[in-house]
């Protein structure tokens, strides 16, 4: 079910076509696929597991001021029981979260605008923090990016068909924290709802190791995520299930709850606010109406959060 891809194959032009195609059938098949040899320094994989840490160990009043509650472009901490069941309004999740976006001054056009998603970061005061999550940000962009380019061959759309929904995306980086246990939760249970979905085009996880991340299969069975050292999980969001009209598959996958503290780092490669998302011409009749990226994202994420304020 877990495709290994490596990416050396696609970047240096040596294999692209091989690439490509076992991409397309890594994403129509099961929706997901672990990317090795992605280019992503291993200092600053290291890095950001370490300031992630250090962010999750500080006192709840050092985090209170980065509260998300405070905006409505998905910037900040989420503490316990911010985020609920997407299905289950009733049912708070025991983790807490930081997430940034594009890093915009206060005088930009487009924060001054008060366009969708679009505010300066929130930084606690931590050495190195910003500088490791803007330069992870940063990478992580620029390999979604280049990912979109396989996805448009597989789909057979001319070149940089996707290129111009990605220069200013919505894309966020955000790190998750779940402690270990505290109600002894069946294993059958999670922390997370018997099955989410994310929003965007591409998710690209990188994971401390720890095992309870499960993805399910199209006969409906949960499937464990193997270990898979120095790679990276990428699922497939709804947003390009959208797009390329049930071709690719998005992932349904589930959190259970860990016996040992779990570190997240997922970076959701989201389009531009203003992209159109339409079903693809010449995929049959469309299964979904169009619908603005901003609008999408803004109504799948207020699914999952206690107030209809707070955006993620």
């Amino acid at each position: 079910m877990f495709s290994v891809l490596d990416f050396r194959a696609f970047s240096s032009g040596q294999d692209s076509v091989g690439f490509t195609t076992a991409l397309g059938e890594a994403c129509r098949d099961s929706g997901v696929f672990f990317l090795t040899h992605h280019g992503i320094p291993r200092g600053l994989l290291t890095d950001v597991g370490e300031v992630a840490d250090t962010f999750f160990a500080l006192p709840t009043r050092d985090k209170t001021p980065l509260d998300i509650r405070h905006s409505n472009t998905n910037r900040g901490w989420a503490g316990y029981g911010v985020e609920v069941m997407a299905d289950r309004p009733d049912v708070p999740l025991y983790k807490e979260s930081f997430s940034i976006g594009l890093d915009l001054q206060p005088n930009d056009p487009r924060v001054l605008a008060h366009e969708p998603f679009r505010a300066p970061n929130a930084w606690p005061a931590i050495d190195m923090f910003r500088d490791v999550m803007l330069d992870y940000y940063k990478e992580m962009l620029a390999l979604g990016r280049l990912l979109m380019r396989a996805v448009e061959r597989d789909l057979d759309l001319h070149a940089d068909f996707f290129q111009p929904h990605f220069t200013e995306p919505m894309a966020t980086l955000r790190l998750s924290h779940y402690p270990a246990n505290p109600w002894d939760i069946a294993a059958t249970d999670t922390v997370d709802g018997p099955a989410q979905h994310d929003y965007g085009a591409l998710t690209m996880v990188l994971t401390d190791g720890s095992a309870g991340i499960q993805v399910q299969d199209k006969a409906g069975q949960w499937v464990d995520v193997p270990d898979m050292p120095d790679s990276l999980l990428v699922l497939v969001g709804d947003c390009l299930m959208r797009w390329s009209n049930d071709q690719y598959r998005s992932a349904p996958h589930r959190i259970l709850p860990p016996a040992a503290p779990r570190r997240l780092a997922a970076f959701y490669l989201d389009p531009n606010p203003d992209s159109l998302i339409t079903p693809l011409p010449g995929t049959g009749a469309a299964h979904y109406a169009p619908i603005r990226a901003a609008e999408y994202l803004r109504a799948r994420l207020d699914e999952i959060y206690l107030s209809a304020a707070v955006a993620q």
